[in-house]
């Protein structure tokens, strides 16, 4: 488990690298305002370094549950906001679907009940 939650958590850290380093923060924050959500390039770059950070933390094993439950939130939004209405797969018969949200809801999930801390 403890392989599991470290990859999981570099996988969610390597997310908001990407991001810094496609220089796609602002588009994101663009995004979120066309949704109704204010401020959204601040959330975006606080969502962009809470995925490095708590990535790299829950990866140490710190905070785990909190910090897979503030991901949860975020993916679910995800699902939400962007997946939902591209219907179940990410390729192949649709496009961009919340398959590989959805697992890692459930990995999240996984991670957050057999931690500790």
């Amino acid at each position: 488990m403890t392989i599991f939650r470290v990859v999981l958590a570099l996988l969610l850290a390597a997310h908001g690298v990407m991001r810094i380093y496609a220089k796609t923060v602002d588009d994101f924050g663009v995004f979120l305002d066309s949704r109704g959500f204010l401020v959204g390039t601040g959330i975006a770059w606080f969502l962009t370094v809470f995925e490095i950070a708590g990535g790299i933390c829950m990866a140490f094993g710190f905070l785990v549950r909190w910090i897979a439950a503030i991901f949860m939130v975020e993916i679910a939004m995800g699902i939400v906001l962007v997946h939902a209405k591209n219907g179940w797969f990410v390729v192949g018969h649709q496009v961009g679907g919340v398959e590989y949200s959805v697992l890692i809801l459930v990995s999240l999930l996984l991670v957050a009940a057999s931690s500790k801390t």
